[in-house]
């Protein structure tokens, strides 16, 4: 029988933010960390894939233990990226809207620091933080978390391998005797010396949804091509999943850039982020994403972590991700909240290898996605060339007298007709470039 959040102790404010959420029946790392939380003293180290609940995992107790006549700090939660930060800092003031008392502030990077500084004079009970910015308000002593009795990690394993510096300036100013609590999807070895360095020996272990990747409902696939149609099998799949929205990842930047230029060029409905794009332009994008004005993200493993957007319905590697913690993330991207998704991976041929390690270290079964054959992949070509001329914009500058004596042209031509005879003129040029590339190609000495 499930249990409710009633059940596990959340008091009945939180029950009314939840419910306005449609949120009823916790999930099983919010059924085994929250009663952990709340009547505990330990500290605590959760472990749950992507997609979970973790949020509420934490958020739900640590509201609910928050000291609203206390006016100091009490509880500082850490995020790898600013993305991740504000998708806390909105779900904790969606969960705790009838509870108006409590004072969340949002601290990150690539915004100005002057609002924040502002913002951290009036009271504040809950700081959800970036460790980079966090470390420069600490520094110009704009902060003060000398008193917090609750430390959360986020996202853990991002942080001490990317961020370890700023992480390590904010240890040394909170109070050792705070409660701390790390969530994590992944437990590499940066995470265990985190742990034995900088928690109780009386940690509480928690697991949660760990028997494999797959068991969150995710399909996982992959396609095997030659280097040069591999651009055509991605987008003879995207058009095939046209109006379901999905994350394409690439390993850098440039990747990143160079695809996104030929979705656009294409006229698929996308857009692209990476650590060198300024934050106003990720976080537009990122708006644009969630809201649904555009179907594919582009992105470096930026956007693989935390980030919860509804109704990802694939996820596909352009490139192989190079660890498996990587893999975790980015196919955590879709299947979220008990939905179904599908993460395919692109593999050249001697990369295929890679796929039984995969398999055997994160216990999950990958399938072979059946290639588009040589016609599928033309014809897709055909009709996204039929997509471009629709979208283009008329082009004003044409003389009348021009317009006038095309029309005469096609006048006697039915619409039907007109789109035969163009289609057949596509086709052909299609095939006389083709032709005039394969004579260009030197012929080899059978010698």
């Amino acid at each position: 029988m499930s249990k409710s959040f009633s059940d596990i102790g959340i008091h009945e404010q939180l029950q009314q933010g939840l419910a306005d959420l449609q949120i009823t029946v916790p999930t099983d790392i919010q059924v085994k960390t929250i009663p952990v939380v709340l009547n505990q003293k330990e500290d605590v180290v959760a472990l749950a894939k992507t997609g979970t609940g973790k949020t509420a995992a934490f958020g739900l107790p640590l509201l609910q233990l928050i000291d609203i006549k206390n006016t100091e700090i009490q509880a500082v939660i850490l995020a790898p990226t600013r993305e991740l930060g504000q998708q806390i800092s909105a779900n904790l003031e969606s969960f705790a809207k009838h509870m108006p008392n409590i004072s969340i502030t949002t601290v990150c990077g690539g915004i100005p620091i002057k609002p924040q500084i502002e913002r951290l004079q009036s009271t504040t009970h809950v700081v959800v933080a970036t460790p980079g910015r966090l470390a420069d308000l600490v520094k110009r002593n704009a902060i003060d978390i000398s008193k917090i009795s609750y430390f959360i990690l986020d996202e853990a394993d991002e942080m001490v391998s990317a961020l370890k510096e700023g992480l390590d300036a904010i240890i040394k100013e909170i109070p050792k005797s705070r409660r701390t609590l790390l969530f994590t999807a992944t437990m590499p070895g940066p995470i265990k010396q985190l742990v034995q360095n900088y928690m109780s020996k009386h940690v509480v272990h928690i697991e949660a949804d760990m028997a494999t990747v797959g068991h969150q409902g995710i399909d996982h696939q992959f396609v095997v091509v030659e280097p040069i149609e591999k651009l055509d099998v991605l987008l003879h799949f995207l058009n095939s999943k046209a109006g379901q929205r999905g994350i394409i990842f690439c390993k850098t930047k440039a990747a990143v850039n160079k695809l996104a230029k030929n979705l656009a060029i294409n006229k698929f409905s996308s857009g692209a982020i990476h650590g060198s794009l300024s934050q106003g332009i990720r976080d537009r994008i990122m708006g644009q994403f969630r809201e649904g004005h555009i179907d594919i993200l582009v992105a470096t493993d930026l956007a693989a972590r935390g980030l919860d957007i509804k109704d990802v319905a694939y996820v596909i590697n352009y490139h192989l991700p190079d660890t498996y913690d990587a893999y975790v993330h980015r196919s955590g991207r879709t299947a979220r909240a008990g939905a179904t998704g599908l993460a395919l991976t692109i593999l050249q041929k001697e990369e295929v290898i890679d796929i039984a390690d995969f398999e055997n270290e994160l216990g999950i079964v990958f399938k072979e996605h059946k290639k588009a054959d040589a016609q599928s992949i033309e014809e897709n070509k055909t009709l996204l060339w039929a997509k471009k001329i629709f979208k283009i914009k008329p082009n004003r500058t044409i003389s009348e007298t021009l317009r006038k004596e095309v029309r005469t042209v096609f006048h006697h031509l039915t619409k039907e007709e007109l789109i035969e005879k163009v289609l057949a003129y596509q086709l052909a040029q299609t095939t006389l470039a083709e032709t005039k590339s394969d004579d260009s190609k030197p012929i080899k000495s059978k010698n």
